[in-house]
């Protein structure tokens, strides 16, 4: 069979512009390096992450950078004022601020931080539960209604003052209040994660799983909550702060942090008091501890947060 020899006049050499058009323009990212490069680039989250990272190192090593213990006093030493020896000061039993405002700090972290990782583990726990066994069968639904009411009840109970009621029956403490904190502060984290699960659950990776007999916990745990993780964490920088404010709250009203402790909430309340007499700076750093923390964690999760929304992807 004979073919006709191929015209060399029907064909072109490509041109440089057709090329790039089809070359790929940057390398594939995956979605936790594409969501660090959107961090970089947001500077009130790059301000915020910065701002933490100082306030922690600073309760970590800021006892540390003057001869004082927090709980000593010197009433020869009362109500000096910020510089030279005492850098924020001192209260009017001659304690240094410098260093109980950083302990304090180690107090308030900590129980914002253990508040917010346990409202975490039980608000990702039952809404997972809740929103993988609605839909499934009739014994999923009274689980995820039964679920879904209690969260109800729960949530339109005022937050505060369930915690000021465990605060009055329980005795005070460090322990208590992340108790506290914790009975109802789980209850917007299992909505949330609920939400997310719905939507997830009737992806077709999910559904393949189901048929090839994966178990509904490795479904749960390999294939949901890892989908997930973004909102979790994002909604997690929030409530840090929330427990941060609500510790200091109760503290402020004398049912937190006991003596001899020292929280934001405790300098500000033993401040309150004399800051007519002119002692301004004994209310003025725990109070701008709080808002600056605060305004920290906010900021980076607001940042994380658009980092991590698809429609920001490129």
């Amino acid at each position: 069979m004979q073919t006709n020899p191929v015209e060399s006049n029907l064909f072109r050499p490509v041109s440089p512009e057709k090329k790039k058009v089809k070359e790929i323009q940057r390398p594939s990212l995956s979605v936790w390096k594409e969501t660090i490069l959107n961090i970089l680039k947001n500077k009130l989250a790059i301000l915020g992450l910065s701002l933490l990272v100082v306030i922690i190192f600073l309760a970590v090593f800021g006892p540390l950078m003057v001869p004082f213990s927090p709980s000593s006093q010197d009433l020869m030493k009362a109500n000096v004022q910020p510089g030279g020896k005492y850098w924020f000061g001192t209260d009017d039993l001659g304690r240094d601020m410098w260093t109980r405002t950083w302990y304090g700090a180690r107090v308030s972290l900590t129980i914002g931080i253990v508040a917010a990782l346990i409202d975490l583990f039980i608000g990702v726990t039952i809404g997972g539960i809740s929103g993988y066994m609605a839909g499934r069968s009739k014994f999923g639904d009274r689980v995820d209604s039964i679920i879904m009411r209690i969260i109800e009840i729960l949530y339109g109970i005022p937050y505060l003052l369930v915690v000021i009621l465990l605060m009055v029956i329980m005795d005070p403490g460090i322990t208590t209040i992340i108790i506290a904190l914790s009975v109802t502060g789980w209850v917007g984290m299992a909505r949330i994660t609920r939400g997310q699960i719905l939507q997830l659950k009737s992806q077709d990776y999910v559904l393949a799983a189901e048929k090839l007999g994966t178990s509904h916990g490795k479904i749960i745990l390999r294939h949901l909550l890892p989908n997930t993780l973004g909102i979790i964490i994002v909604n997690l920088t929030f409530t840090i702060p929330q427990a941060i404010f609500a510790e200091s709250f109760l503290s402020f009203l004398g049912l937190g942090v006991q003596a001899p402790f020292a929280s934001w909430g405790t300098m500000a309340n033993d401040a309150l008091g004399v800051i007519l007499s002119g002692q301004w700076w004994r209310l003025f750093f725990p109070g701008f501890m709080i808002s600056l923390t605060m305004f920290a964690f906010n900021s980076f999760g607001d940042g994380l947060q658009d980092a991590l929304d698809p429609r920001n992807r490129k």
